[in-house]
């Protein structure tokens, strides 16, 4: 039985209803769902486009004000969203297209701040539990687009007949279902009782990613559901099964990178991919050239691949297809800042992993291993899809979201809550029933400070 102890640490509140629903609002539309097929069916940025953000920069704008004082605690992590947003104002003055370089900025720094709104007011369990709801409203959306409205659920020429939902590309659906069952998944192994939604939403979003058909979705949701399962497994096992369980997986990763290195192209053979990756290679490799006449600026913040770009057409000529990305988030990355502004990103998510492994022993099972999860998925998608340092972009939002939750200061706890801990009867870990707390002579319920007797208590 495990060690009976009464909370160390003010509780973190779930916030209430109104602020729950604002919040999911902003994470719809920073998904980038059914906006932008129905307002842009042609992916081209139009006027009222910008219109239908203004509510949503709005709501960003009274969420932080609410939240001040919270996010105060914060600093580290507004000192870093600063200095990226900073990085990316500053390529202003070298980019191609300095008109959306500052747009596209400005609409950086609003999604920045939400993103440390959310590690800052949705503590341990309930960011996952946020995202889980968003998800499943987007699911049922998506399923209902697909039945009802093909002609914007289904692909229609390219990729015909795959579901794409609420948005213009399968893999954009691929990614977000991704993060919305890594949420399901650890609302589950959490010790939150709420099992309904959880599952509905794992199963929804699975058969989502499964319709997409990409086979880089169905990894990172392998990735993502098996260290879910793992870590929870390796908790109620206990230490003989985490031992074994971790040798296990070091030695399948070995193999796995073995197999890779030797011959990659049979690898991607055998998973049904063309070796090429469906032209990619090609698309890199004309990426590279093209960095090469500025690896230290880049070409501005978001300008690379912009409709009158000169290198952007460049490498479409080259192609022989209307290229829209480089398909690789670091590639992405390096052609808009440049080396020393791709390492710097790189430093970030780094730093993003070590606050969350350095928490995880204490905020993990609490949270269903959530982060660990979400990070090691959005490292493997980061080398197929852009990701990084986009402006309106769920995952990467949820990044710095995680980034956040880790550096952000704890409260100390107040005098009153001291008081109401002291003279609260101790309660067990989990669901076994409350002990009735043991006090000294003389003491009463009010006064008492709870404590174990000498002998310990009995299950």
């Amino acid at each position: 039985m495990r060690p009976l102890t009464t909370e160390p640490d003010p509780p973190t509140y779930e916030p209430p209803l109104w602020e729950r629903l604002a919040a999911g609002f902003v994470m719809f539309m920073i998904s980038q769902a059914l906006v932008g097929p129905v307002f842009a069916p042609t992916q081209e940025e139009t006027p009222i486009l910008r219109l239908v953000w203004l509510p949503v920069y709005a709501v960003v704008a009274g969420l932080i004000a609410f939240r001040a004082p919270q996010l105060v605690r914060a600093w580290p992590a507004w000192l870093l969203v600063g200095l990226t947003v900073l990085l990316a104002f500053a390529s202003k003055y070298w980019s191609i297209d300095p008109e959306v370089t500052q747009r596209r900025t400005l609409a950086l720094a609003i999604a920045s701040g939400f993103a440390v709104y959310l590690g800052a007011a949705f503590r341990s369990p309930h960011l996952p539990r946020l995202l889980m709801h968003t998800g499943l409203v987007l699911a049922v959306g998506s399923l209902l687009m697909v039945f009802l409205n093909p002609t914007i659920g289904v692909h229609q020429a390219d990729n015909a007949g795959l579901w794409r939902g609420l948005w213009y590309e399968k893999n954009q659906m691929g990614m977000i279902m991704v993060a919305s069952a890594i949420a399901a998944a650890a609302c589950l192994a959490s010790p939150d009782r709420r099992r309904l939604l959880p599952g509905l939403t794992l199963l929804f979003s699975v058969v989502l990613v499964l319709a997409t058909q990409s086979k880089t979705s169905l990894l990172c949701l392998l990735i993502g559901l098996g260290l879910v399962g793992g870590f929870c497994a390796m908790r109620k096992g206990g230490p003989a099964f985490a031992v074994v369980a971790i040798w296990m997986a070091v030695v399948g990763a070995g193999v796995l990178a073995e197999l890779w290195l030797t011959d990659s192209a049979e690898v991607l053979r055998a998973l049904g991919k063309d070796p090429s990756l469906t032209g990619r290679t090609d698309i890199w490799e004309a990426v590279m050239r093209r960095l090469s006449e500025r690896p230290m600026t880049g070409y501005g913040y978001a300008a690379f691949w912009g409709k009158d770009s000169v290198p952007a057409d460049m490498i479409r000529a080259e192609t022989g297809w209307i290229v829209p990305s480089a398909h690789h988030g670091w590639l992405d990355l390096l052609v808009q800042i440049g080396w020393p502004g791709m390492g710097f990103v790189a430093s970030v998510v780094a730093l993003a992993f070590a606050a969350a492994l350095a928490r995880v022993r204490g905020l993990g099972a609490r949270e269903g291993w959530f982060s660990i999860a979400y990070l090691a998925v959005f490292l493997t998608l980061s080398f197929s899809e852009s990701v990084l340092l986009t402006h309106a972009n769920l995952p990467w939002v949820l990044v710095l979201a995680i980034l956040t939750r880790g550096l952000m200061t704890e409260p100390v706890a107040s005098t009153a809550y001291r008081g109401r801990l002291a003279s609260a009867p101790a309660r067990p870990y989990g669901n076994a029933p409350r002990i009735a707390p043991h006090y000294r002579h003389g003491q009463t319920r009010r006064s008492a400070i709870p404590v174990r007797p000498a002998g310990g208590f009995r299950a």
